[in-house]
């Protein structure tokens, strides 16, 4: 069946998506229990094709990228293709990735997005906005060509978020050439710092004449693949991939090497060690680590009101894990872990609060599904 097809059967149930008291009959629903409350779990479509990110518009429509290529609009219980993406290279882990809207985005309808783009004889993550006028993106620029390449066609990060100042923090993986990733003198394993409009903020940590890239913020970094912003503090939250385990949560911060590969929880893939052990002088410690891996992905903080136990939760999904990871933080430190979903057997790439108070999920296949986590009947 055509993808289009089998999104507008599932999608009826977005009809009513921000009717926090109806539930479409059209919609699957699962029941699941966790330690404070009991949920349901809501198939909203099915039928994508690897999706990678998710995103909320002010009217209600959503917008999901597919990691072939496709950026797809999902209003009133009708999916249609956006026009206007940026050329990609949808190659191993590479693809259209994340999402995230302008803060200003009801006035300005600015879209950012990054993606894997052929350079060279490599590839490389590239970031780049456009304005999205219906099911059209116009005006688009690229706005960070990232000296990341390499042969290889993974670890490309690519997470996106906005901080309270609306600055932008862009992460970018090891790209498999893991001791690049102590070289300031290029973006790969890093977390950058971007103005809207793709510049430098005159305080990032690295800004002076010998810097070559002043948009890096922290570095070490092996393959972030979730960021998100603490609705409170305005912290900015990392989660990356280990290899062999060694998965990491981290609390960003300006100028901090997070020492990948020089130090690391995990071994290579061999189950040979990798560098120097687990701390180094000058190397930050992550919040918190996971051994074996649960190949952490898309994240994010819980602040709505449907299941108050949960409020000030940090919710990660897992893909080689295949669960969804309730972290409770307190004053910047793991004090709890609850895992959720794992009857699923899903890979979760992508987890984000609703405007409704929600948590909705994106999994990651050939036929993945965005789902919704609501209170129990």
């Amino acid at each position: 069946m055509h993808l289009a097809r089998r999104l507008t059967i599932s999608l009826s149930a977005l009809i009513g998506l921000w009717l926090s008291a109806w539930v479409p009959a059209a919609a699957e629903t699962t029941q699941h229990r966790a330690d404070d409350h009991a949920f349901k779990l809501v198939t909203l479509a099915e039928g994508l094709s690897h999706p990678w990110s998710l995103a909320f518009l002010p009217d209600g429509a959503m917008l999901v990228t597919e990691r072939g290529g496709t950026l797809w609009l999902l209003r009133d219980g009708e999916p249609q293709r956006v026009a206007g993406v940026p050329e990609i290279a949808a190659v191993g882990q590479g693809g259209l990735l994340d999402l995230a809207l302008h803060p200003d985005f009801a006035a300005n309808r600015w879209l950012y997005m990054t993606y894997a783009v052929r350079q060279g004889r490599g590839y490389a993550t590239q970031l780049a906005r456009g304005r999205l006028n219906g099911t059209r993106l116009e005006e688009l620029q690229v706005l960070l060509e990232s000296d990341s390449v390499t042969t290889t066609s993974r670890h490309f990060g690519s997470r996106l978020q906005f901080d309270a100042d609306g600055l932008l923090y862009m992460t970018i993986g090891d790209r498999g050439d893991a001791d690049l990733a102590q070289d300031l003198g290029n973006h790969i394993g890093t977390v950058l710092r971007l103005t809207e409009t793709g510049g430098v903020p005159a305080d990032n940590p690295f800004v002076g004449p010998d810097s070559p890239h002043p948009e890096i913020y922290s570095y070490g970094h092996r393959n972030p693949q979730g960021l998100t912003r603490h609705p409170e503090t305005g912290a900015i939250w990392s989660v990356e991939h280990g290899p062999r385990g060694g998965d990491e949560l981290n609390l960003i911060a300006p100028g901090i090497n997070y020492g990948w590969p020089v130090i690391t929880y995990g071994r290579a893939y061999s189950g040979l060690p990798i560098g120097e052990g687990t701390h180094k002088d000058g190397m930050a410690q992550p919040v918190a680590h996971w051994v074996p891996s649960i190949s952490p992905s898309g994240m994010a903080f819980y602040s709505g009101s449907e299941f108050p136990a949960w409020h000030g939760s940090l919710f990660v999904g897992a893909l080689s894990g295949e669960l969804l990871a309730r972290l409770e933080i307190e004053s910047d430190r793991l004090v709890g872990e609850e895992r959720l979903l794992q009857d699923l057997g899903e890979r979760i790439r992508d987890v984000r609060m609703g405007p409704d108070g929600r948590l909705y999920l994106l999994t990651d296949s050939g036929d993945g599904r965005l789902l919704r986590i609501e209170p129990a009947d």
